[in-house]
Protein backbone atom coordinates (compact mmCIF):
# COMPACT_ATOMS: atom_id res chain seq x y z
CA UNK A 1 0.00 0.00 0.00
CA UNK A 2 2.79 2.39 0.90
CA UNK A 3 4.64 1.64 -2.35
CA UNK A 4 1.50 2.45 -4.33
CA UNK A 5 1.08 5.80 -2.61
CA UNK A 6 4.75 6.64 -3.09
CA UNK A 7 4.92 5.61 -6.76
CA UNK A 8 6.28 8.40 -8.96
CA UNK A 9 4.10 8.99 -12.02
CA UNK A 10 5.45 10.57 -15.17
CA UNK A 11 4.72 14.17 -16.03
CA UNK A 12 2.86 12.98 -19.11
CA UNK A 13 0.55 11.01 -16.82
CA UNK A 14 -0.29 14.21 -14.97
CA UNK A 15 -0.94 15.98 -18.27
CA UNK A 16 -3.24 13.19 -19.43
CA UNK A 17 -5.07 13.34 -16.10
CA UNK A 18 -5.46 17.10 -16.40
CA UNK A 19 -6.91 16.84 -19.91
CA UNK A 20 -9.34 14.12 -18.83
CA UNK A 21 -10.40 16.23 -15.85
CA UNK A 22 -11.07 19.28 -18.04
CA UNK A 23 -13.21 17.27 -20.45
CA UNK A 24 -15.04 15.63 -17.55
CA UNK A 25 -15.80 19.01 -15.97
CA UNK A 26 -17.15 20.40 -19.25
CA UNK A 27 -19.36 17.33 -19.68
CA UNK A 28 -20.73 17.71 -16.16
CA UNK A 29 -21.42 21.40 -16.79
CA UNK A 30 -23.70 20.35 -19.64
CA UNK A 31 -25.74 18.40 -17.06
CA UNK A 32 -26.39 21.57 -15.10
CA UNK A 33 -23.65 21.25 -12.49
CA UNK A 34 -21.91 24.56 -11.89
CA UNK A 35 -18.79 25.92 -10.20
CA UNK A 36 -17.78 29.39 -9.04
CA UNK A 37 -14.54 31.30 -9.52
CA UNK A 38 -13.74 30.74 -5.84
CA UNK A 39 -13.93 26.98 -6.33
CA UNK A 40 -11.58 27.32 -9.30
CA UNK A 41 -9.05 29.22 -7.19
CA UNK A 42 -9.14 26.57 -4.49
CA UNK A 43 -8.85 23.83 -7.11
CA UNK A 44 -5.79 25.42 -8.72
CA UNK A 45 -4.08 25.72 -5.33
CA UNK A 46 -4.80 22.06 -4.65
CA UNK A 47 -3.30 21.24 -8.02
CA UNK A 48 -0.09 23.24 -7.55
CA UNK A 49 0.82 22.10 -4.04
CA UNK A 50 1.25 18.33 -4.56
CA UNK A 51 1.88 18.30 -8.32
CA UNK A 52 5.67 18.34 -7.98
CA UNK A 53 5.63 15.11 -6.01
CA UNK A 54 4.04 13.18 -8.90
CA UNK A 55 2.54 10.68 -6.46
CA UNK A 56 -0.97 9.24 -6.47
CA UNK A 57 -2.10 12.20 -4.38
CA UNK A 58 -0.84 14.53 -7.13
CA UNK A 59 -2.82 12.61 -9.78
CA UNK A 60 -6.01 12.84 -7.73
CA UNK A 61 -5.51 16.55 -6.98
CA UNK A 62 -4.84 17.35 -10.66
CA UNK A 63 -7.97 15.45 -11.66
CA UNK A 64 -10.12 17.30 -9.12
CA UNK A 65 -8.62 20.71 -9.92
CA UNK A 66 -9.00 20.44 -13.70
CA UNK A 67 -12.53 19.06 -13.30
CA UNK A 68 -13.44 22.17 -11.33
CA UNK A 69 -11.84 24.36 -14.03
CA UNK A 70 -13.91 22.60 -16.69
CA UNK A 71 -17.05 23.04 -14.59
CA UNK A 72 -16.37 26.75 -14.19
CA UNK A 73 -15.72 27.26 -17.90
CA UNK A 74 -18.89 25.40 -18.79
CA UNK A 75 -20.87 27.43 -16.23
CA UNK A 76 -19.68 30.71 -17.78
CA UNK A 77 -20.60 29.62 -21.31
CA UNK A 78 -24.02 28.27 -20.27
CA UNK A 79 -24.81 31.58 -18.55
CA UNK A 80 -23.87 33.47 -21.73
CA UNK A 81 -25.96 31.16 -23.92
CA UNK A 82 -28.97 31.76 -21.67
CA UNK A 83 -29.34 35.20 -23.29
CA UNK A 84 -30.80 33.46 -26.35
CA UNK A 85 -33.62 31.71 -24.48
CA UNK A 86 -36.15 34.59 -24.51
CA UNK A 87 -35.38 35.28 -28.19
CA UNK A 88 -36.18 31.84 -29.66
CA UNK A 89 -39.37 31.85 -31.71
CA UNK A 90 -39.46 35.63 -32.08
CA UNK A 91 -38.59 38.08 -34.84
CA UNK A 92 -35.25 39.72 -34.12
CA UNK A 93 -32.98 42.19 -35.88
CA UNK A 94 -29.25 41.72 -35.37
CA UNK A 95 -26.03 43.07 -36.77
CA UNK A 96 -23.49 40.36 -37.62
CA UNK A 97 -20.14 39.71 -39.29
CA UNK A 98 -19.99 36.99 -41.94
CA UNK A 99 -17.72 34.01 -41.22
CA UNK A 100 -17.60 32.47 -44.71
CA UNK A 101 -18.53 33.18 -48.31
CA UNK A 102 -22.25 32.53 -48.73
CA UNK A 103 -23.53 29.70 -50.94
CA UNK A 104 -26.98 29.00 -52.33
CA UNK A 105 -28.98 26.41 -50.41
CA UNK A 106 -31.60 24.00 -51.77
CA UNK A 107 -34.26 26.68 -51.19
CA UNK A 108 -32.26 29.20 -53.30
CA UNK A 109 -31.32 31.22 -50.25
CA UNK A 110 -27.88 32.63 -49.50
CA UNK A 111 -26.59 30.57 -46.55
CA UNK A 112 -23.67 31.44 -44.28
CA UNK A 113 -22.49 31.50 -40.67
CA UNK A 114 -22.08 34.74 -38.75
CA UNK A 115 -20.47 35.86 -35.50
CA UNK A 116 -20.05 39.13 -33.58
CA UNK A 117 -23.82 39.04 -33.11
CA UNK A 118 -25.28 42.24 -31.71
CA UNK A 119 -28.88 43.32 -31.15
CA UNK A 120 -29.89 46.74 -32.40
CA UNK A 121 -30.07 47.83 -28.77
CA UNK A 122 -26.31 47.25 -28.59
CA UNK A 123 -26.46 44.07 -26.51
CA UNK A 124 -23.83 41.55 -27.74
CA UNK A 125 -24.73 37.89 -28.02
CA UNK A 126 -22.20 35.05 -27.75
CA UNK A 127 -21.41 32.36 -30.31
CA UNK A 128 -22.50 32.25 -33.91
CA UNK A 129 -25.71 31.97 -35.92
CA UNK A 130 -26.56 29.97 -39.04
CA UNK A 131 -28.34 32.37 -41.40
CA UNK A 132 -30.04 31.97 -44.77
CA UNK A 133 -32.11 34.58 -46.54
CA UNK A 134 -32.71 36.99 -49.42
CA UNK A 135 -31.98 40.57 -50.35
CA UNK A 136 -28.41 40.47 -51.66
CA UNK A 137 -26.76 38.97 -54.74
CA UNK A 138 -23.60 37.85 -52.97
CA UNK A 139 -22.12 37.81 -49.48
CA UNK A 140 -18.42 37.42 -48.70
CA UNK A 141 -16.32 36.72 -45.64
CA UNK A 142 -15.99 39.77 -43.39
CA UNK A 143 -19.10 41.58 -44.62
CA UNK A 144 -21.19 43.33 -41.97
CA UNK A 145 -24.93 42.77 -42.34
CA UNK A 146 -28.21 43.61 -40.67
CA UNK A 147 -30.36 40.49 -40.49
CA UNK A 148 -34.06 40.39 -39.69
CA UNK A 149 -35.96 37.14 -39.18
CA UNK A 150 -37.29 34.57 -36.71
CA UNK A 151 -34.68 32.96 -34.46
CA UNK A 152 -34.99 29.19 -34.09
CA UNK A 153 -33.00 26.58 -32.22
CA UNK A 154 -30.59 24.38 -34.17
CA UNK A 155 -28.13 21.54 -33.80
CA UNK A 156 -24.34 21.76 -33.93
CA UNK A 157 -22.13 24.60 -32.76
CA UNK A 158 -24.42 27.49 -33.78
CA UNK A 159 -26.54 29.07 -31.05
CA UNK A 160 -29.48 29.39 -33.40
CA UNK A 161 -30.61 29.75 -37.00
CA UNK A 162 -32.53 32.36 -38.94
CA UNK A 163 -34.14 31.17 -42.18
CA UNK A 164 -35.85 33.28 -44.88
CA UNK A 165 -34.22 36.34 -43.35
CA UNK A 166 -34.10 39.80 -44.85
CA UNK A 167 -30.47 40.71 -45.46
CA UNK A 168 -29.06 44.22 -45.69
CA UNK A 169 -25.40 45.05 -46.35
CA UNK A 170 -23.88 47.53 -43.90
CA UNK A 171 -20.23 47.42 -44.90
CA UNK A 172 -18.11 45.36 -47.25
CA UNK A 173 -14.58 44.42 -46.13
CA UNK A 174 -12.47 43.35 -49.11
CA UNK A 175 -9.92 40.66 -48.29
CA UNK A 176 -6.84 39.81 -50.31
CA UNK A 177 -7.08 36.19 -49.20
CA UNK A 178 -10.75 36.05 -50.10
CA UNK A 179 -10.20 37.61 -53.50
CA UNK A 180 -7.32 35.20 -54.20
CA UNK A 181 -9.45 32.21 -53.19
CA UNK A 182 -12.28 33.30 -55.49
CA UNK A 183 -9.84 33.95 -58.35
CA UNK A 184 -8.39 30.47 -57.89
CA UNK A 185 -11.91 28.98 -58.00
CA UNK A 186 -12.52 30.80 -61.28
CA UNK A 187 -9.18 29.47 -62.58
CA UNK A 188 -10.28 25.91 -61.80
CA UNK A 189 -13.55 26.51 -63.60
CA UNK A 190 -11.58 27.76 -66.62
CA UNK A 191 -9.31 24.71 -66.60
CA UNK A 192 -11.64 21.86 -65.68
CA UNK A 193 -15.09 20.92 -66.95
CA UNK A 194 -18.06 20.37 -64.66
CA UNK A 195 -18.33 18.60 -62.27
CA UNK A 196 -14.57 18.08 -62.05
CA UNK A 197 -13.99 21.72 -61.08
CA UNK A 198 -16.26 21.38 -58.06
CA UNK A 199 -14.64 18.09 -57.08
CA UNK A 200 -11.18 19.66 -57.31
CA UNK A 201 -12.30 22.58 -55.12
CA UNK A 202 -13.55 20.07 -52.57
CA UNK A 203 -10.22 18.25 -52.55
CA UNK A 204 -8.16 21.42 -52.21
CA UNK A 205 -10.13 23.75 -49.96
CA UNK A 206 -13.22 21.81 -48.90
CA UNK A 207 -15.69 23.86 -50.94
CA UNK A 208 -18.65 21.65 -51.86
CA UNK A 209 -21.25 24.18 -52.92
CA UNK A 210 -20.63 23.73 -56.66
CA UNK A 211 -20.60 19.92 -56.51
CA UNK A 212 -23.81 18.26 -57.79
CA UNK A 213 -25.90 16.52 -55.16
CA UNK A 214 -25.66 13.19 -57.00
CA UNK A 215 -21.88 13.18 -56.61
CA UNK A 216 -22.13 14.14 -52.95
CA UNK A 217 -24.49 11.21 -52.43
CA UNK A 218 -22.13 8.82 -54.24
CA UNK A 219 -19.18 9.89 -52.09
CA UNK A 220 -21.30 9.51 -48.96
CA UNK A 221 -22.37 5.99 -49.93
CA UNK A 222 -18.77 4.83 -50.42
CA UNK A 223 -17.45 6.52 -47.27
CA UNK A 224 -15.44 9.25 -49.01
CA UNK A 225 -17.20 12.41 -47.86
CA UNK A 226 -14.14 13.32 -45.81
CA UNK A 227 -12.03 13.90 -48.93
CA UNK A 228 -14.17 16.88 -50.03
CA UNK A 229 -14.46 18.39 -46.55
CA UNK A 230 -11.65 20.64 -45.44
CA UNK A 231 -9.97 18.69 -42.69
CA UNK A 232 -6.71 17.46 -41.30
CA UNK A 233 -6.44 14.98 -44.16
CA UNK A 234 -5.79 17.74 -46.69
CA UNK A 235 -3.31 19.42 -44.36
CA UNK A 236 -1.50 16.15 -43.62
CA UNK A 237 -0.94 15.53 -47.33
CA UNK A 238 0.53 19.00 -47.81
CA UNK A 239 2.83 18.69 -44.79
CA UNK A 240 4.06 15.26 -45.88
CA UNK A 241 4.96 16.66 -49.28
CA UNK A 242 6.90 19.58 -47.77
CA UNK A 243 8.75 17.25 -45.40
CA UNK A 244 9.81 14.93 -48.21
CA UNK A 245 10.94 17.91 -50.24
CA UNK A 246 13.21 19.63 -47.73
CA UNK A 247 13.70 17.42 -44.65
CA UNK A 248 16.93 15.91 -46.00
CA UNK A 249 18.44 19.30 -46.79
CA UNK A 250 17.52 21.53 -43.86
CA UNK A 251 15.52 20.65 -40.78
CA UNK A 252 14.97 24.30 -39.91
CA UNK A 253 13.87 25.23 -43.42
CA UNK A 254 11.51 22.23 -43.58
CA UNK A 255 9.92 23.18 -40.25
CA UNK A 256 9.52 26.84 -41.25
CA UNK A 257 8.00 25.83 -44.58
CA UNK A 258 5.57 23.48 -42.86
CA UNK A 259 4.47 26.15 -40.38
CA UNK A 260 4.06 28.64 -43.23
CA UNK A 261 1.94 26.15 -45.15
CA UNK A 262 -0.26 25.63 -42.09
CA UNK A 263 -0.86 29.39 -41.80
CA UNK A 264 -1.55 29.77 -45.54
CA UNK A 265 -3.87 26.78 -45.59
CA UNK A 266 -5.95 28.18 -42.71
CA UNK A 267 -6.14 31.62 -44.35
CA UNK A 268 -7.25 30.14 -47.68
CA UNK A 269 -9.75 27.58 -46.38
CA UNK A 270 -11.08 29.63 -43.47
CA UNK A 271 -11.02 29.09 -39.72
CA UNK A 272 -13.28 26.06 -39.63
CA UNK A 273 -13.22 24.00 -36.46
CA UNK A 274 -11.87 20.88 -38.15
CA UNK A 275 -8.92 22.59 -39.82
CA UNK A 276 -8.02 24.56 -36.67
CA UNK A 277 -7.90 21.29 -34.72
CA UNK A 278 -5.70 19.72 -37.38
CA UNK A 279 -3.44 22.79 -37.40
CA UNK A 280 -2.94 22.59 -33.63
CA UNK A 281 -2.11 18.88 -33.81
CA UNK A 282 0.32 19.44 -36.70
CA UNK A 283 2.00 22.45 -35.06
CA UNK A 284 2.58 20.61 -31.79
CA UNK A 285 3.98 17.62 -33.68
CA UNK A 286 6.32 19.88 -35.68
CA UNK A 287 7.48 21.63 -32.51
CA UNK A 288 8.31 18.34 -30.79
CA UNK A 289 9.95 16.90 -33.90
CA UNK A 290 12.19 19.96 -34.35
CA UNK A 291 13.71 19.39 -30.90
CA UNK A 292 14.09 15.66 -31.43
CA UNK A 293 11.13 14.69 -29.28
CA UNK A 294 7.68 13.35 -29.93
CA UNK A 295 4.21 13.50 -28.43
CA UNK A 296 2.56 10.29 -27.41
CA UNK A 297 -0.54 10.07 -29.62
CA UNK A 298 -2.96 9.72 -26.70
CA UNK A 299 -1.48 12.75 -24.93
CA UNK A 300 -1.48 14.81 -28.12
CA UNK A 301 -5.14 14.04 -28.87
CA UNK A 302 -6.31 14.67 -25.31
CA UNK A 303 -4.31 17.90 -25.10
CA UNK A 304 -5.81 19.31 -28.30
CA UNK A 305 -9.29 18.08 -27.33
CA UNK A 306 -9.04 19.81 -23.95
CA UNK A 307 -7.68 23.03 -25.49
CA UNK A 308 -10.40 23.30 -28.14
CA UNK A 309 -13.21 22.29 -25.77
CA UNK A 310 -12.14 24.84 -23.14
CA UNK A 311 -12.09 27.57 -25.78
CA UNK A 312 -15.52 26.56 -27.06
CA UNK A 313 -17.37 24.05 -24.82
CA UNK A 314 -20.10 23.73 -27.46
CA UNK A 315 -17.75 21.32 -29.26
CA UNK A 316 -17.99 18.68 -26.56
CA UNK A 317 -21.67 19.41 -25.96
CA UNK A 318 -23.15 19.13 -29.43
CA UNK A 319 -20.58 19.00 -32.26
CA UNK A 320 -20.57 15.58 -33.94
CA UNK A 321 -17.70 16.66 -36.19
CA UNK A 322 -15.53 17.31 -33.13
CA UNK A 323 -16.07 13.76 -31.90
CA UNK A 324 -15.59 12.17 -35.32
CA UNK A 325 -12.36 14.04 -36.01
CA UNK A 326 -10.75 12.95 -32.73
CA UNK A 327 -12.04 9.40 -33.05
CA UNK A 328 -10.58 9.17 -36.56
CA UNK A 329 -7.34 10.76 -35.34
CA UNK A 330 -7.18 8.19 -32.55
CA UNK A 331 -7.66 5.29 -34.93
CA UNK A 332 -5.00 6.51 -37.36
CA UNK A 333 -2.44 7.61 -34.76
CA UNK A 334 -2.88 4.95 -32.08
CA UNK A 335 -4.29 1.76 -33.63
CA UNK A 336 -3.00 1.82 -37.21
CA UNK A 337 0.74 1.76 -36.24
CA UNK A 338 0.10 -1.36 -34.15
CA UNK A 339 -1.71 -3.00 -37.04
CA UNK A 340 1.04 -2.01 -39.47
CA UNK A 341 3.65 -3.72 -37.29
CA UNK A 342 2.00 -7.05 -38.06
CA UNK A 343 2.48 -6.59 -41.80
CA UNK A 344 5.50 -7.84 -43.73
CA UNK A 345 8.13 -5.20 -44.47
CA UNK A 346 7.18 -5.21 -48.14
CA UNK A 347 3.59 -4.22 -47.32
CA UNK A 348 4.68 -1.62 -44.78
CA UNK A 349 6.43 0.18 -47.62
CA UNK A 350 3.29 0.07 -49.77
CA UNK A 351 1.17 3.22 -49.85
CA UNK A 352 -1.96 1.25 -50.76
CA UNK A 353 -1.49 -1.17 -47.86
CA UNK A 354 -0.92 1.63 -45.37
CA UNK A 355 -4.01 3.52 -46.54
CA UNK A 356 -6.02 0.31 -46.11
CA UNK A 357 -4.65 -0.14 -42.58
CA UNK A 358 -5.40 3.48 -41.65
CA UNK A 359 -8.92 3.14 -43.08
CA UNK A 360 -9.55 0.00 -41.02
CA UNK A 361 -8.29 1.71 -37.87
CA UNK A 362 -10.39 4.85 -38.50
CA UNK A 363 -13.52 2.79 -39.12
CA UNK A 364 -12.95 0.81 -35.91
CA UNK A 365 -13.08 4.03 -33.89
CA UNK A 366 -15.80 5.93 -35.77
CA UNK A 367 -18.41 3.32 -36.74
CA UNK A 368 -19.92 2.93 -33.23
CA UNK A 369 -20.41 6.69 -32.95
CA UNK A 370 -21.79 6.96 -36.50
CA UNK A 371 -24.30 4.19 -35.87
CA UNK A 372 -25.39 5.67 -32.55
CA UNK A 373 -25.64 9.28 -33.76
CA UNK A 374 -26.65 9.03 -37.43
CA UNK A 375 -27.79 5.42 -37.83
CA UNK A 376 -26.01 4.95 -41.16
CA UNK A 377 -22.80 3.49 -42.52
CA UNK A 378 -21.06 2.47 -45.74
CA UNK A 379 -20.05 -1.15 -46.27
CA UNK A 380 -17.57 -0.33 -49.03
CA UNK A 381 -15.65 2.41 -47.22
CA UNK A 382 -12.50 0.31 -47.02
CA UNK A 383 -12.57 -0.45 -50.75
CA UNK A 384 -13.33 3.17 -51.63
CA UNK A 385 -10.50 4.53 -49.51
CA UNK A 386 -8.06 1.98 -50.91
CA UNK A 387 -8.75 2.47 -54.63
CA UNK A 388 -9.52 6.21 -54.57
CA UNK A 389 -7.91 7.90 -51.57
CA UNK A 390 -4.47 6.65 -52.59
CA UNK A 391 -4.56 9.07 -55.54
CA UNK A 392 -5.60 12.15 -53.54
CA UNK A 393 -2.06 13.63 -53.15
CA UNK A 394 -1.47 13.42 -56.91
CA UNK A 395 -4.98 14.72 -57.62
CA UNK A 396 -4.39 17.72 -55.34
CA UNK A 397 -1.09 18.51 -57.05
CA UNK A 398 -2.54 18.26 -60.57
CA UNK A 399 -5.67 20.22 -59.64
CA UNK A 400 -3.66 23.00 -57.99
CA UNK A 401 -1.46 23.26 -61.07
CA UNK A 402 -4.51 23.42 -63.34
CA UNK A 403 -6.12 26.08 -61.14
CA UNK A 404 -3.03 28.28 -61.09
CA UNK A 405 -2.67 28.07 -64.88
CA UNK A 406 -6.38 28.78 -65.29
CA UNK A 407 -6.03 31.82 -63.05
CA UNK A 408 -2.87 33.23 -64.64
CA UNK A 409 -3.02 32.01 -68.26
CA UNK A 410 -6.51 30.75 -69.06
CA UNK A 411 -5.73 30.18 -72.77
CA UNK A 412 -3.25 27.40 -71.88
CA UNK A 413 -5.32 25.86 -69.11
CA UNK A 414 -6.83 23.11 -71.25
CA UNK A 415 -3.41 21.79 -72.28
CA UNK A 416 -2.08 21.72 -68.73
CA UNK A 417 -5.22 20.35 -67.10
CA UNK A 418 -5.68 17.11 -69.04
CA UNK A 419 -3.77 14.92 -66.48
CA UNK A 420 -6.03 16.28 -63.74
CA UNK A 421 -9.08 15.62 -65.91
CA UNK A 422 -8.10 11.97 -66.40
CA UNK A 423 -7.37 11.33 -62.73
CA UNK A 424 -10.41 13.19 -61.33
CA UNK A 425 -12.66 11.40 -63.85
CA UNK A 426 -11.32 8.03 -62.71
CA UNK A 427 -11.94 8.91 -59.05
CA UNK A 428 -15.52 10.10 -59.61
CA UNK A 429 -16.41 7.23 -61.95
CA UNK A 430 -15.04 4.68 -59.49
CA UNK A 431 -17.00 6.23 -56.63
CA UNK A 432 -20.21 6.18 -58.64
CA UNK A 433 -19.59 2.58 -59.73
CA UNK A 434 -19.10 1.45 -56.13
CA UNK A 435 -22.17 3.38 -54.97
CA UNK A 436 -24.41 1.49 -57.41
CA UNK A 437 -23.67 -1.86 -55.79
CA UNK A 438 -26.42 -3.61 -53.80
CA UNK A 439 -26.68 -2.74 -50.10
CA UNK A 440 -23.46 -0.71 -50.06
CA UNK A 441 -25.01 1.92 -47.80
CA UNK A 442 -27.55 1.41 -45.05
CA UNK A 443 -29.68 3.99 -43.25
CA UNK A 444 -31.95 3.83 -40.22
CA UNK A 445 -29.57 1.57 -38.31
CA UNK A 446 -30.17 2.06 -34.61
CA UNK A 447 -27.50 1.53 -31.97
CA UNK A 448 -28.15 2.33 -28.33
CA UNK A 449 -25.70 4.20 -26.16
CA UNK A 450 -24.95 1.06 -24.16
CA UNK A 451 -24.22 -0.93 -27.32
CA UNK A 452 -21.92 1.82 -28.59
CA UNK A 453 -20.02 1.80 -25.29
CA UNK A 454 -19.73 -2.00 -25.49
CA UNK A 455 -18.26 -1.70 -29.00
CA UNK A 456 -15.69 0.82 -27.79
CA UNK A 457 -14.78 -1.50 -24.92
CA UNK A 458 -14.15 -4.19 -27.54
CA UNK A 459 -11.99 -1.76 -29.56
CA UNK A 460 -10.02 -0.90 -26.41
CA UNK A 461 -9.54 -4.64 -25.73
CA UNK A 462 -8.17 -5.13 -29.25
CA UNK A 463 -5.83 -2.17 -28.76
CA UNK A 464 -4.53 -3.64 -25.49
CA UNK A 465 -3.85 -6.97 -27.17
CA UNK A 466 -1.98 -5.26 -30.01
CA UNK A 467 -0.04 -3.07 -27.61
CA UNK A 468 1.12 -5.73 -25.15
CA UNK A 469 1.66 -8.51 -27.70
CA UNK A 470 3.94 -6.76 -30.14
CA UNK A 471 5.67 -8.89 -32.79
CA UNK A 472 9.33 -9.78 -32.12
CA UNK A 473 11.84 -7.32 -33.49
CA UNK A 474 14.17 -8.39 -36.32
CA UNK A 475 17.52 -9.60 -35.01
CA UNK A 476 21.06 -10.09 -36.31
CA UNK A 477 24.07 -12.07 -35.09
CA UNK A 478 27.21 -10.36 -33.88
CA UNK A 479 30.61 -11.52 -35.07
CA UNK A 480 32.15 -11.97 -31.61
CA UNK A 481 29.77 -14.06 -29.61
CA UNK A 482 26.85 -14.66 -31.97
CA UNK A 483 24.51 -13.04 -29.44
CA UNK A 484 21.26 -11.81 -30.82
CA UNK A 485 20.82 -8.04 -30.85
CA UNK A 486 17.58 -6.44 -32.03
CA UNK A 487 18.05 -4.65 -35.32
CA UNK A 488 16.72 -1.32 -34.06
CA UNK A 489 19.18 -1.36 -31.13
CA UNK A 490 21.99 -2.28 -33.52
CA UNK A 491 21.17 0.68 -35.71
CA UNK A 492 21.11 2.90 -32.66
CA UNK A 493 24.57 1.72 -31.62
CA UNK A 494 25.92 2.44 -35.09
Amino acid sequence: MHSTLAYQFRRTSLLVTGCVGSLLGLSLARRGISATATAVGIGVVLCILPARSRTLAAVVSVLLATTVVGLWRGTVVRAAQAQYQPLYGHQITVRVSVLNDATYSKTKQLSFDAHNVQLLSGQPLPGKLAISGFGLNSIYYGDELVVRGKLQTTLGTAQGRISFAQLQLVRHHPSFIGETRRSFAVGLQNALPEPLDGFALGLLVGQRATLPQAIKDSLLMVGLTHIIAVSGYNLTIILRASKRLLARHSKRLSTCLSLGLIVCFILITGFSASIVRAAIVSSLSLYASYYGRYFKPLLLLLLVAAMTALVNPVYIWSDAGWYLSFLAFGGVMIISPLLAERLPARLQASTVAMIAVESIAAEMTTIPYLLHTFGQMSFVGLIGNTVIAVFIPLAMLLSATAGLVGMLAASFAGWIAWPAVLLLTYMLDTAQLLSHGPHVFQKNLSLSGGSAIAMYVAVAFVWLILYFKKPPKPAILTDKNASIIPLQERMHLV
